[in-house]
């Protein structure tokens, strides 16, 4: 009998765990550790952030998933990882702290066969005084409690405006070093569609503010693709769309702290600024979740496992190099740590080698430049991509090794705004590869011109609203669930 523990039930840990038990046999174990009773659609968090969406539409309970397909499922905060055991057992284990309401504060050793850490980020919002939701002077979109908070805090600037107030409303980044621009370029355009349904618009400043040092980087080095015949950057598709729609740009800034009203911010060359605001949702720096690893006399062995930013270490080439010798195969492709071929970390729990987009840095040593993005479709081919090199070793083959690299895997991100079947417009952009290959396609950024694509329109935002129930019906494993792609 073999033990497959997760850590983590967002869509690479949820993904890989359905898997595993759909192929595994029932002698075997796939238990799921989480601190959440409730799995969240996290892409539908920004129509729940503007008030076209509720909390109840994101989110379903984990228990009764679990519980169906014969997975078991612990309610509880990982906290230490024992890769080699412990003075009870030479097999592997995780200290866990339960969360549910019934065992909570409790401390348990689970023993493993198999690891898969999913634990997603840490969001750091302390990383920047005065940011986020909680004892902070912004709004987030990270939870779906905190998109319910921003659609509320956005109700109010809306309110205001109606009484021909003018206010000023703030979305981006809130940290140099932050990810999921993506984001951020969706929940904007959210905004701006509210206040345009609310008949306010004329009235509201719209600003984005971002680390990126163009509009278009994405965290990505941006894209190149073709769009009616004509050949052109993401740089120049994404600008028109601010222009259009008259959402004013703020680049390549490090928002430093965030007071009631004001953002204080540096900017790539060196100079600080402010920003006042009557709104401002900036997303938080992410980190890892804080897991600690010791060996079996309880020395700390966490550098072994992990970077300095918490995330795990894998078979990725972790060797410090300048950014213009990094190559697309020195991103991981298996995602098992290195020494331990039992222990795997996908989605964003993994450690990047390094960053996509050029680091840039100011006069004053700041470093401000987007971090990959690791979410979405890719993690969800990691969690599927693992799991089938669990099953295959589990199953006598103990070489196996099926490869998922982000260097030759494709992704999509469809920003939409509006929820109903005939109103919304969506910009669609699909990649491939996420991290661009230069030396195999040096005329088109580093990616396949063939694979690389933007539109806007109403049919890429159908797309995006059969994505949320598809998805949700694929983590619900309903009936077909796994027919549905990743």
């Amino acid at each position: 009998m073999a033990r497959v523990v997760i850590l983590g039930a967002g869509v690479s840990g949820h993904t890989a765990a359905l898997h595993l038990r759909k192929k595994l046999g029932s002698e075997h174990t796939v238990t799921v550790v989480t601190p959440n009773s409730h799995w969240n659609w996290i892409p539908s968090n920004i129509w729940v952030g503007v008030g076209d969406m509720a909390k109840k539409d994101v989110v379903f309970p984990l228990a009764p998933v679990y519980r169906k397909k014969g997975i078991e499922f612990v309610q509880a905060l990982a906290t230490t990882i024992l890769p080699h055991g412990d003075a009870a057992s030479p097999q592997g284990a995780v200290e866990v702290r339960h969360t549910s309401p019934q065992r909570s504060g409790e401390v348990e050793r689970l023993r493993y066969d198999y690891l898969i850490n999913a634990t997603g980020p840490k969001l750091r919002f302390e990383a920047t005084e005065g940011l986020g939701p909680d004892g902070g002077h912004s709004v987030s979109v990270c939870t779906a409690d905190h998109a319910v908070h921003a659609a509320a805090e956005l109700d109010k600037v809306i309110a205001t405006l109606k009484t021909g107030v003018r206010q000023t409303l703030v979305v981006g980044m809130g940290h140099g070093m932050c990810t999921c621009e993506g984001a951020a370029f969706e929940y904007v355009f959210n905004v701006d569609h509210q206040l345009r349904q609310a008949g306010v618009r004329d009235l509201a400043e719209v600003i984005y503010l971002t680390n990126e040092a163009q509009l278009g980087d994405f965290g990505v080095d941006g894209m190149t693709f073709v769009e009616h015949g004509f050949k052109q950057s993401s740089r120049m598709w994404t600008e028109s769309i601010f222009t259009e729609r008259g959402v004013h740009s703020i680049l390549g800034a490090h928002v430093t702290k965030v007071d009631p009203g004001v953002i204080h911010f540096e900017t790539l060359d060196g100079a600080s600024h402010t920003q006042s605001f009557d709104f401002a949702m900036l997303l938080p720096p992410f980190g890892g979740v804080g897991l600690t690893a010791l060996d079996r006399d309880g020395r700390d062995i966490s550098a072994e496992l992990f970077a300095p930013n918490g995330f795990m270490k894998v078979d990725a080439d972790y060797t410090q190099k300048p950014y213009d010798q990094w190559r697309a195969e020195d991103w991981p492709e298996t995602y098992e740590v290195p020494g331990y071929r039992n222990i795997f970390a996908v989605g964003i729990a993994f450690a990047p080698p390094h960053g996509i987009s050029k680091p840039r840095t100011s006069p004053t040593g700041t470093v401000i430049a987007p971090s990959p993005p690791r979410t979405g479709m890719p993690s969800g081919v990691m969690g599927k991509t693992v799991a089938k090199t669990i099953i295959d070793r589990i199953s006598g083959k103990p070489d196996a090794a099926h490869r998922a690299a982000m260097s030759r895997l494709g992704a999509a991100c469809v920003a939409s705004s509006g929820t109903g079947l005939r109103r919304g417009s969506a910009a669609t952009m699909t990649m491939f590869p996420v991290v661009p290959n230069y030396q195999k396609y040096p005329d088109t950024g580093g990616r396949n011109i063939k694979g690389t694509r933007g539109q806007i329109g109403l049919s890429g935002h159908w797309l995006k609203l059969m994505l949320h129930y598809l998805f949700i019906y694929k983590a619900k494993a309903r009936p077909g669930w796994s027919l549905i792609p990743e």
